[in-house]
This record gives structure tokens, C-alpha cells and sequence, in this order.
């Protein structure tokens, strides 16, 4: 057909492709099935020849999978299947490594220690298992592997949340953007665990808006098993399978739901698989509801009253706490808290007003405290580190009228790090070589680690220098990759790129970003900071991450803050922040970066573990004498800054920080780096990186942090526990029993006489004794019941408030017609004014502690 001589062709109308979704399922074949049982066990995330089996598979799919081996062999192509099923050298790899899975697993059946039931909010064992956030996750983690490791009876509880904790990108202006991604939980380590039918284990709780259920997961770390509970299914409402969407998610009334799925589940669903623990140990306030629910359980299955309830759960509950600032502390309001444990007092036997003291210092108080709860329904507490030890008797103080902060029995255990998993595999090697094979399952023998100082300096060297030169350029990768998804200008990329150099001396900084962290600090003279970095002799480079939490607009204001200064001219690529903090970035940062810098607020910093990590590779530490610090230091084996603040003005302690941290810089950390032999060697370096092994590594691993838990808490408190349970918790009811008949009578104790041979100038000499008594009607008590001392203080700065110096226990020395007299020679060996009190308390030879039955009076 044409119109004036033009040609036109009819267009033929084509349908489109009607495209269908099909999915193509990955199959092992037959022989390659050990990969499953390999990738099902956390185990490989620690084992070096695991993780180097599933990478040969197929190493850039081992990248794109960021090291989840379950997503890696979904993802292996047919052909590539059909190769490995073929290579020999693969297939000899695979079964050593399955055979080293069975010996070791066989290896942990039998466990003779005392059994822990360990309960945490979080969980960091893994980048693939997202159920954690920061360090008091990556802890238990730690802890999770190395009670695997060495053979101890444990089990995990925890919660399994659908969104994780964020991932972290930035906007185009460096701003935090907190994604949620959706877990698939096929593609993670974790299995259904069955009940005794054969179906989903479920675990009921009996909410006001109706019941709602938890289905039971788990996961194998290693011999030890993670029980974790999830409420996102369709038999919940809506409403409900959002409690364990996020972790540190949602308001304060899921919060405390979590709270509740996790203390009372956790102890259910042990149950429910008939796991009676010796101890149970509360990793920080947010499962304190596990004594709650033992309480309970025992009333109503073993016939016990609450008070003798308590004793046995007392006993064998282990409360570690975390937190060295008030605020810290999980509270609801009364009001809310009542709504949800309203029956709970009723099964108890107890008042609503005693079951609510649990979480209170005093009655007024209109908050349920987590904390309080935990330290009420504990034996032993612990803070972690000598430190926070310290702190902590302060913070719970409230809980124990009548005693000074000093006498409160909570003790410490510094935490430690998993060496299998933190330490450069180019370490490891070198220590099998010089400490001997069998390291580190001997790491405990601190004379082995004393011969790293036989270590040639070039060998030491060439160690640090290619875990740094692995660090820079995965750095370059990872930061271009950002870059772009940004639309950052191609001329900065290129700049940062070419100027980040492998033999400059290179500082970390990486961790949440939290405020009290001061992250700023090294910011606050940026003339200063200039000088530093822009010495072409003695070049430096610092590289940041870390998350803040998406509440905290302060922390997100300060990595804004810090990304815009890395824009400028003078700090482009001499200062790097790296997005999307995790387990791997932390790995290849504290593994390759030559120091380590901490600045936190004193003394705000519990503990901390990134420098103890950093400590295993040779980065020497500088930090804040606080948390691990102070028991770390040693001069020529780090840096450090004073313990003490010298200014109550914050903004003024801050300049002085700041200026300590440029002067340290300038004239011992760079010049130690730079200071070079004939062989381009930094021998005072590399003599500190010794110093740092022999003497400071060693005393921070999870191994020393065990047997420290196993020596002061797991094995007194299950002998005493096993103790109270004998004959029919016999000790439990006589000891309740004697409890409820001291503080019937306690208030009508009369004091008759008190004679302390006081001088008429009150002056008595040091060294000289003085006859004291005093004389009490016990009110029917027994003398043995009732203990008396004298106890000397100072006041503190001047004020009302007091210091304990000492005390001096009396003697029963007489009982005649009702009254017992109690004498005691006193004897002042320090000279100076003191003020002094005589106080009266409760004894029994069967209470581990005075605070455990805490009734005081003073005359």
C-alpha cells in the first residue's frame, strides 16, 4: 500500500512476554552433603580451615554472601557442583574438616562441670546470624564459642529477631540511614526444634491482650547449643509478632514484652526440653524475669513458699551487669509493669506490694527496675571489669540500707575475647610456631606467651605489615563502593584512593557512637590535627566506624560531623569513616590498623573489648585509663590517659583530654613508628607490639574470663545451691524459716549498754588496747543469731556523707536472765580522726553474704 508514491508498512501488533516466577532450588549432590551438617554448626566461623573450604568453592560468591555458607551453597552454580564432586583435593579438604566437626562434637559429650543456662538479649557470634548490636552481644558470642572450646555444660537463650539490628548506609550528606532488612530464616544457621510429638516446639504466654506464642529455634555453636525465641508467625496477631521484629525495637511497652518472652520463656522452653541447670546466669538486667518464672515454678511444682522459693533461686542465679550509669538500667512504669504481671503475686503467695519491691530501691519509687529485679533474685553479681566492679556497688548501693558501697558483696570479671576468633590467622601461625602446637589450648600458661620476645623484628614486622596492606585495600573497596552508591564526586574517590598508604602509620577508631565515647575529641583542634597528618616525613591516617543508634541524634550529628571533616582538603583520605560496622570490618580493622584508640567519658567505659581484640594482633591500645585499661596498662606495651578527671566542667576536661591525645601523638606514638633501623625496622615499635603480647594479651581472653566466672560464681554458688535442694530442700526451709523468725523480732531488740572505754578527751592511742561490751536484750533471739561490731569512717570532702574505714567484730562473752553481752578488745593501728558506730546485724553461718539477709541497726 502506498499514498503518493510513499511506501507504508502496517505494523504487526507483537503481545508481550507474559513472565512467570519459577525458582530453581540448589541440590547437593550426595557427596557433597558434609557441607550442610559444616554450614549448620557455628563451629566453622572459628575454625580457619572451615572458612577457607567454603571460600574455595567459589570466592567471590563466599564475598557476595558476606560469608554465610548457607546463602554460598544456594547460590553455587550446577556446573560448579558438578566440578567440586570431582576435585579430589576439595573432597579430601571436605571430609577433614567434617571429621575435625565429629571428633570435636564427640569430644564435648561428656561435660562434668557445673551446667549454665546463659540468658542475653543478644547474641554476636556471626555477621550471618543478625542478633546483635554491639559489644555486650559480640561478648556472649565470645563466651557462647569458648564454653564450646572448653568442654563447659552450657546452654544459650536468647531471641531471634526478623529485622536484626540495622544496617547502616549513609545519605549523599553523610548522614546515618538505618536499614531494616527482613531475615530469611532458611538462609541462616538456625533449626525448628521439636517438642516430644514430633511437632514446632511452642512456648505459651499468657498476655492481657490474650495468649500469644513463641515457636523455639536452634543454633549449634559449636558443642553448645542457642536456644532462641521468635514470635513472628501466623499463630500470633499482628500486633504481637512484632515483639521480636528488631532488637532494641520498638517503644517501651514491647520492651518490656521481649523482656518477658525472654525470661519467662527462656525458663519454659528449658523446661519444655528438660534442662534443669545448676546456675543460670543473667547476662544484664533484661532477662531478670528468669527468676520470676523459677520462683513461680517452684511454688507450684516443688510446694515450696516464696520465701524458701527464693533461697533456691537465689542461689543459683548469677547476675552480670553492664552498665555503669543509672540510666542504663531497663524501668517501666508501675503502672504499665502491673498490667502485664498483675496474677503474678497471687502464684506467688506474696502481696503485690512485696512482688514489686523486687524491682524498687524504695517504695514511692513509680518505675520497675530490670536491674533491681536481677540483683534481688541473685546470689552473685558481678561488673566487668576491676572497675566497673567498683562502680556498680555504687549504683546499687540503694539496695542495701546499712552498708557502706565497699562492703557490698559484687565482685567483678574483666571480660576477655575468643582468641580463635579474633587473632589474624598470620598470628596464630606464628604463635603454633614459637609458643608450640599446642596453643592456644594451653593459653592460660602466661610464661608461653613471654616467648614471643624470640621472634625475629623482621618476622614481627612482616606479620603487622600485611594484615595492614590486607586492611588498606579491602578499606579501598569497601569505601569506593559507598562512595558511589552516594554519588560522591569521582575526583574525592580518586584522591582517597591514591592517597591511603599501607606504610603510614594508621590509628582505628571504631565503635558505637554513643556521645560519652567522645569521638570528637580528636576534632577539637583541627589546625593541630592538620600538623599531625600532613607531615610527608611521618604521614598518619585515622579510619572511623561504628553505628549509632537510631534514637540518638547526637551520635548521628557526630558522624556527619566527621564525614564532612573528611571532606576537607587537608584531611582527604587522611581521615576515612567506613559505613555499616560489623563483624568483618571490626576483624580486618583491629587486625590490621597500628593503634587503637579509645576516649571515653571516665568512667563511663564498663569494660570494653575492641582494644583486647586489637591486643591479640600487635595494635597497641591508647586509651582512657578505664573499663579493661586499667587493669591492661603497662608503660611501653600502649598509652594512656589519666584515670582521674582533673575538672568537674566537662567542656574543660574535654580541652585537656584533647591536648594530652595531640602531645601523646606527637611526641611518643609517631616518633616510636617512625624510628627506623639500617633495615627500615621500628625496633621500639615492634618491642611494644612484644611488650603488648607477653604482657597484656594474655590476661583478656574468654578462656581466663571463664575459669574467673567458674572459680568465683559457677562452682560455689552449685555447691551451695545443691546444698539448700538436699533432703528435700531442707536447708531451704530451715533457712527461711530462721529469716522469718529474726525479722519478727527484730525491732524489739533493746539495747541496755554500751561501754566503749571512751577517754574524756576522746583520744585513744594506736596499738593500745581498750575493753569494749555491749549488752542487748535479744528479744528471744539467740546470741548466735545476732552479730555486733564497731565500724570506723571518715566523712568524704568535708560532708555528711562517709567513707568506711574499718570494722571490728565483737565477741558473745556472756547470756544471763535474757541478756547477752558482747565484748571485744579494741585496738586503732592508723592515726588520724575517724568517726565510728557500733552495728547490729543478722548472722547465720548458711548465708553466703550479710547482704543476702539485710537487716542492720546502728547505735
Amino acid at each position: 500500500m502506498s499514498t503518493n508514491g510513499v511506501k507504508i508498512v502496517k505494523r504487526i501488533a507483537v503481545d508481550k512476554p507474559n513472565w512467570k516466577k519459577i525458582f530453581v532450588e540448589s541440590s547437593l549432590p550426595e557427596v557433597l552433603y558434609p557441607l550442610k551438617d559444616i554450614s549448620r554448626n557455628l563451629w566453622w566461623s572459628w575454625n580457619t580451615e572451615a572458612r577457607d573450604l567454603f571460600c574455595s568453592i567459589d570466592p567471590e560468591k563466599w564475598e557476595e554472601s558476606e560469608h554465610n555458607p548457607i546463602m554460598l551453597l544456594e547460590s553455587v552454580s550446577y556446573q560448579r557442583l558438578l566440578e567440586l564432586e570431582k576435585d579430589e583435593k576439595f573432597l579430601n579438604s571436605m571430609h577433614q574438616v567434617s571429621d575435625e566437626l565429629t571428633q570435636y562434637i564427640q569430644e564435648r559429650k561428656d561435660r562434668k562441670r557445673p551446667s549454665v543456662a546463659y540468658f542475653s538479649m543478644e547474641f554476636g557470634i556471626h555477621d550471618s546470624l543478625k542478633i546483635f548490636s554491639g559489644g555486650l552481644g559480640i561478648l556472649a558470642g565470645d563466651y557462647l564459642k569458648e564454653a564450646s572450646d572448653s568442654k563447659v555444660n552450657m546452654v544459650g537463650i536468647g531471641l531471634l529477631y526478623r529485622f536484626g539490628y540495622f544496617k547502616q548506609t549513609l545519605s549523599a550528606n553523610g548522614e546515618q540511614l538505618a536499614n531494616y532488612e527482613a531475615e530469611q530464616f532458611s538462609k541462616i544457621p538456625v533449626t525448628a526444634v521439636a517438642d516430644a510429638d514430633g511437632k514446632w516446639l511452642t512456648i505459651p504466654f499468657e498476655f492481657p491482650q490474650g495468649r500469644v506464642y513463641a515457636r523455639v529455634w536452634e543454633a549449634k555453636v559449636g558443642a553448645v547449643s542457642l536456644y532462641l525465641l521468635d514470635t513472628d508467625f501466623e499463630d500470633n496477631r499482628d500486633s504481637d509478632r512484632t515483639i521480636t521484629h528488631q532488637l532494641y525495637g520498638g517503644d517501651n511497652e514491647n520492651r518490656l514484652k521481649q523482656e518477658i518472652v525472654l525470661g519467662f520463656g527462656g525458663i519454659r522452653l528449658l523446661k519444655a526440653l528438660g534442662i534443669d541447670s545448676d546456675i543460670y546466669h543473667c547476662n544484664e538486667g533484661h532477662a531478670a524475669f528468669i527468676g520470676v518464672e523459677r520462683l513461680r515454678k517452684l511454688v507450684k511444682e516443688e510446694r515450696l513458699t516464696f520465701a524458701e522459693a527464693k533461697e533456691v533461686v537465689r542461689a543459683s542465679t548469677l547476675f552480670t551487669t553492664h552498665t555503669p550509669v543509672p540510666a542504663g538500667h531497663d524501668i517501666f512504669p508501675e503502672d504499665m509493669f502491673r498490667f502485664y504481671m498483675e496474677g503474678i503475686p497471687d502464684e506467688l503467695g506474696i502481696s503485690w506490694n512485696d512482688f514489686v519491691m523486687l524491682g524498687k530501691a524504695f517504695l514511692h519509687e513509680t518505675h520497675f527496675n530490670m536491674s533491681y529485679l536481677a540483683a534481688h533474685l541473685s546470689q552473685g553479681i558481678n561488673g566487668v571489669s576491676l572497675l566497673h566492679g567498683e562502680v556498680s556497688k555504687e549504683l546499687f548501693t540503694d539496695l542495701y540500707g546499712g552498708f557502706f558501697p565497699t562492703e557490698l558483696n559484687i565482685g567483678y570479671v574483666t571480660n576477655g575475647v575468643h582468641y580463635k576468633s579474633w587473632a589474624a590467622q598470620e598470628w596464630k601461625e606464628l604463635h603454633k610456631k614459637y609458643f608450640g602446637e599446642q596453643f592456644p589450648d594451653n593459653q592460660l600458661d602466661f610464661d608461653l606467651w613471654a616467648k614471643i620476645s624470640t621472634v625475629p623484628s623482621e618476622e614481627m614486622w612482616s606479620v603487622k605489615h600485611t594484615l595492614k596492606v590486607k586492611l588498606i585495600e579491602y578499606i579501598k573497596q569497601r569505601f569506593t563502593d559507598s562512595w558511589i552508591q552516594r554519588h560522591e564526586d569521582p575526583k574525592i574517590i580518586s584522591e582517597v584512593l591514591n592517597t591511603l598508604n599501607p606504610n603510614a602509620l594508621t590509628i582505628g577508631f571504631a565503635r558505637r557512637f554513643a556521645t560519652y565515647k567522645r569521638a570528637y575529641l580528636l576534632f577539637r583542634d583541627l589546625d593541630r590535627l592538620s600538623e599531625l597528618l600532613n607531615d610527608p616525613e611521618r604521614p598518619m591516617q585515622f579510619i572511623f566506624a561504628g553505628k549509632a543508634h537510631p534514637a540518638d541524634r547526637a551520635g548521628q550529628d557526630l558522624i556527619k560531623y566527621i564525614i564532612d571533616i573528611s571532606k576537607r582538603p587537608e584531611f582527604i583520605g587522611k581521615i576515612i569513616f567506613i559505613p555499616n560496622y560489623d563483624i568483618n570490618l571490626a576483624k580486618i580493622l583491629l587486625q590490621g590498623v597500628d593503634v587503637w584508640l579509645n576516649t571515653p567519658t571516665r568512667p563511663l567505659e564498663a569494660s570494653g573489648t575492641s582494644g583486647e581484640k586489637g591486643v591479640m594482633n600487635g595494635t597497641l591500645h591508647f586509651s582512657v585509663l578505664d573499663g579493661w585499661w586499667v587493669e591492661g596498662y603497662h608503660k611501653d606495651a600502649g598509652w594512656a590517659l589519666p584515670q582521674e578527671n582533673s575538672y568537674d566542667v566537662a567542656e574543660f576536661q574535654d580541652q585537656l583530654d584533647a591536648e594530652t591525645i595531640y602531645n601523646i601523638l606527637e611526641n611518643e606514638v609517631i616518633p616510636a613508628y617512625y624510628e627506623r633501623n639500617d633495615k627500615d625496622l621500628p625496633i621500639r615499635w615492634i618491642s611494644y607490639m612484644k611488650n603488648t603480647f607477653a604482657q597484656v594479651a594474655p590476661n583478656f581472653t574468654t578462656l581466663r574470663m571463664l575459669r574467673d566466672y567458674e572459680e568465683r560464681f559457677y562452682i560455689p554458688q552449685s555447691k551451695r545451691v545443691n546444698k539448700l535442694k538436699a533432703d528435700k530442700y531442707k536447708l531451704a526451709h530451715s533457712l527461711a524459716a530462721w529469716k522469718s523468725r529474726v525479722a519478727s523480732k527484730w525491732e524489739g531488740i533493746e539495747v541496755l549498754e554500751v561501754d566503749l572505754s571512751e577517754r574524756i578527751t576522746n583520744t585513744y592511742r594506736i596499738g593500745e588496747s581498750y575493753p569494749a561490751r555491749v549488752v542487748l536484750n535479744l528479744n528471744g533471739l539467740s546470741p548466735e543469731d545476732i552479730g555486733i561490731e564497731i565500724v570506723t569512717c571518715v566523712p568524704i570532702n568535708g560532708s555528711n556523707e562517709m567513707k568506711f574505714i574499718d570494722s571490728q567484730e565483737f565477741e558473745v562473752c556472756s547470756t544471763m536472765d535474757g541478756k547477752s553481752t558482747y565484748c571485744h578488745d579494741l585496738v586503732l593501728n592508723d592515726p588520724g580522726y575517724y568517726n565510728y558506730a557500733i552495728r547490729i546485724f543478722a548472722r547465720h553461718p548458711e548465708l553466703p553474704h550479710r547482704q543476702d539477709f539485710r537487716y542492720v541497726r546502728w547505735i
